[in-house]
């Protein structure tokens, strides 16, 4: 379902605002880790056939064999106390995953199509769907694991008050 509307052109509908292109700073950093990602896996700029599969991996939950799908409800619209949580269980999930050697990878574009998700998981009208967490062992051999998009310092984000230096 996902794969096959995105292939068709069908335009993402999630079930809560989002931006569906970056622009400035946020477009800059996309790139970047794009790059990256097809640098390592030696994917050429210019080679769409294997530009596109990465991307429909994205959508496939990039094969793993768990895709953890996270909602809450849809009452507590509007929900940015919800989605703030939801962020904060993602990150507890992964961080227990990894303690326990599997990987995840916390990934927006499995529910781009959340129609088909809703139907396929049996996720109930008064659910929203927020982000899912694709999960499995990793494959150590597999380069597009070992690529670390580069982040902001935070220093450059936090004020940092009361604190000694």
């Amino acid at each position: 379902g996902n794969t096959e509307n995105m292939l068709a052109g069908v335009p993402p509908k999630r079930e809560f605002p989002m931006r569906e292109s970056y622009e400035g700073i946020h477009r800059k950093r996309q790139i970047e880790v794009a790059v990256q990602l097809f640098d390592a896996m030696g994917i050429a700029r210019d080679d769409a056939e294997r530009r596109t599969d990465w991307v429909m991996r994205g959508f496939r939950q990039f094969d793993a064999p768990v895709s953890l799908v996270l909602t809450y409800d849809k009452y507590l619209e509007p929900a940015a106390i919800s989605q703030f949580d939801l962020g904060a269980f993602s990150h507890a999930i992964v961080l227990a995953a990894w303690e326990r050697g599997l990987g995840c990878v916390i990934n927006g574009q499995g529910i781009m199509q959340s129609h088909v998700v809703r139907t396929h998981a049996q996720i109930p009208d008064d659910e929203i769907i927020m982000i899912c967490i694709a999960m499995g062992y990793p494959d150590d051999s597999f380069v597009a694991n070992d690529v670390k998009s580069r982040r902001e310092d935070n220093q450059n984000f936090v004020r940092y008050i009361g604190f000694d230096d």
